[in-house]
């Protein structure tokens, strides 16, 4: 049996949000898969295994009140970047840009790390005081 490439499990994952298909994330999901939303902010809930992982992810796939749209997806060989928006209400500022940062080792994915442009204020660096 071959193994998937990280391009097809990575599109297998992306279909399974796009499609609200949960189904389709079983067989991709790694006995040892770390993975760490985009919230709470700053660090995000670190969610570890295989039934965790897919858990979580299956609920968000199967909310068909959200709508999860991939704008761009980069392969590097075991790693992968999926920029994307997310839905998740009819009004004009429910949405979010984020970015997952993926691993994939043996056909599965053992790492998903997301990221995400955060509401509110964040405070930035100070001006540097004109001279």
């Amino acid at each position: 049996m071959s193994v998937r490439s990280t391009a097809r499990v990575i599109e297998l994952f992306n279909r399974a949000f796009t499609d609200h298909e949960a189904g389709l994330l079983a067989d991709l999901v790694a006995e040892d898969c770390v993975m760490e939303s985009v919230q709470p902010a700053p660090t995000g809930e670190r969610v570890v295994g295989r039934e965790a992982c897919t858990s979580w992810w299956a609920a968000l796939a199967d909310d068909r009140t959200s709508q999860f749209m991939p704008q761009e997806v980069i392969v590097a060989g075991d790693r992968a970047t999926i920029l994307w928006n997310y839905r998740f209400g009819d009004g004009s500022h429910d949405w979010v840009s984020g970015v997952n940062v993926m691993r994939v080792v043996d056909g599965r994915i053992v790492e998903a790390l997301g990221f995400s442009k955060t509401a509110g204020e964040v405070p930035l660096a100070s001006e540097p005081d004109a001279a």
